[in-house]
Parts: structure tokens; C-alpha cells; sequence
């Protein structure tokens, strides 16, 4: 088990959000947005189509950003593998722990979904969900070893 970071941030702007996605993705980091009638998939760039739709969530090898819309403003849930210092950010507990898991998802072929589920690369193509290296991260609470929130991340090729 590693230590863990679980953060909340109320009352964002829209541009604020995305200043926050700016400041905290890297060259391998996903976006998953979802409106109230259609997600965006899995993507390698924050889908323009979608904007930050009602919620949605950006994850890497470090974290995961989830953001929800809450009337005209947004709620931000910070799930970090790594050291957390970002201004506004209150931390939720002190004791979380986390490990990594592998995670697979469904043959596109075979779609769970009324339509088939899409996986994008950065210049929105279809990329195939086998060479996306996703895992799951769990965050649990030390003191009671009860697991809250299970995170997206990117695996290292050598997991």
C-alpha cells in the first residue's frame, strides 16, 4: 500500500475546471465525459463536443480529476497517487492508502451499450481499447482498511 491523497473543491467556473484539467494532465492522461444523454468514450483529449458536459473525469499514471456540475457551478474530487499541493483543495481524511489493480474493458465489438462504446486518440481517431494500458486504483481509509473510491490510472507497460 502506498499513501494516498483524496481532495474536494466546491463552487469552480467552467474555466476554472478547465485551467485545473490544463494544470494536471500529462502526455498520457484520458478523458471520460458524460452529458445527460451520451459519453464521450474513452479519449486522449477533452472531447470539444462535449466540453465539460455535466461531469466527467480525467485520469494518468499520477490521478484522477472527477468534476460534476452542481446548478451553474462545478464540484471537483481530487484522487491522487502522488503528493497534492493545489490551492483550494480540501483534504477528505488523512489516512488514505491506495494500491493498483489491473482493470479490461469490453470488446468494443461487443457493445454493452445502446450504442458501441468509442476509444480516441489525440487527433480523434479510433484507437483499440487492447493498447490502452488502464488500471484501477483503490483508495482506502487506513484506519478501517474500507475501500471509498476506486480510481482510474494509466499502468506502466511493465505491470
Amino acid at each position: 500500500m502506498s499513501k494516498g491523497f483524496v481532495g474536494v473543491r466546491s463552487r469552480l467556473s467552467a474555466d476554472e475546471v478547465k485551467k485545473l484539467l490544463e494544470k494536471l494532465a500529462t502526455e498520457e492522461s484520458y478523458y471520460f465525459v458524460r452529458s445527460p444523454h451520451a459519453v464521450s468514450g474513452i479519449c486522449r483529449k477533452l472531447p470539444d463536443e462535449f466540453s465539460l458536459g455535466f461531469e466527467g473525469q480525467m485520469f494518468n499514471s499520477d490521478r484522477e480529476l472527477r468534476w460534476k456540475k452542481q446548478g451553474s457551478v462545478y464540484e471537483a474530487l481530487l484522487l491522487s497517487g502522488v503528493p497534492a499541493d493545489l490551492e483550494g483543495f480540501e483534504a477528505i481524511g488523512k489516512n488514505w492508502e491506495y494500491c493498483d489493480r489491473a482493470a479490461y474493458f469490453h470488446d468494443p465489438n461487443e457493445p454493452k451499450f445502446p450504442k458501441s462504446f468509442v476509444y480516441k486518440g489525440k487527433n480523434d481517431e479510433n484507437i483499440k481499447s487492447k493498447n490502452i494500458n488502464i488500471g484501477q486504483r483503490y483508495f482506502q481509509e487506513k484506519s478501517t482498511a474500507t475501500v471509498h473510491f476506486v480510481a482510474l490510472t494509466i499502468r506502466s507497460k511493465n505491470d
